[in-house]
């Protein structure tokens, strides 16, 4: 049983058969769970994992040793903001106080916008509510978030500076005051 999300691994496979032994040796590798593992735009498949730093680190190594030429991306992030996991599943409420301002981040791949959203909740207090996947986007990522404006900027800047290391943005955008339908709209 995993003990503790501190940690995040992915894997971006060009195979979706070889995804499928790829996310069985991660599983088998080390005490991780499994957050995400399915078919993604332009025929991709991605598989990712929490769990400790070490045995992220291990269930990586070992899904890479088996990936063959089907390794498009990979991802290790130790120390991962805790906020970024349920932003990925969804499960975040926001509340009326938190929609100051909408920030919204974009970018080429999973990876990087994974990246990315860890990068921009580290850097100010706001409020991760999701992180869109590759699914019917081409295989893009993008991430909403909110907060007071100054606080969302500096988010969305330190999270486009993440992405950007990589050549993977795509856009950025601080929307202040945004109209109340627009937050029932994208979520």
């Amino acid at each position: 049983m995993v003990s503790k999300m501190e940690a995040l691994g992915m894997l971006e496979l060009s195979s979706i058969a070889v995804a499928y032994q790829v996310q069985d040796t991660m599983l088998k590798a080390a005490d991780v769970q499994l957050l995400v593992a399915r078919t993604i735009c332009s025929g991709k498949y991605i598989v990712m994992v929490g769990g400790d730093v070490a045995a992220i680190e291990s269930s990586v190594r070992e899904g890479k040793r088996v990936s063959r030429e089907a390794l498009i991306d990979e991802l290790v992030i130790p120390n991962i903001d805790s906020r970024v996991f349920p932003a990925i599943s969804g499960g975040v409420s926001l509340d009326e106080k938190d929609r100051d301002a909408l920030g919204i981040l974009e970018a080429f791949s999973v990876t990087s916008i994974i990246e990315g959203a860890d990068a921009a909740v580290k850097a100010a207090r706001v409020k991760l509510f999701r992180i869109h996947v590759a699914m019917a986007i081409g295989g893009k990522g993008f991430l909403m978030l909110t907060g007071a404006v100054d606080e969302v900027e500096a988010a969305i800047q330190a999270g486009a500076k993440e992405i950007a290391k990589r050549g993977l943005l795509v856009s950025k955008v601080v929307i202040p005051r945004p109209e109340e339908r627009l937050y029932h709209e994208t979520i």
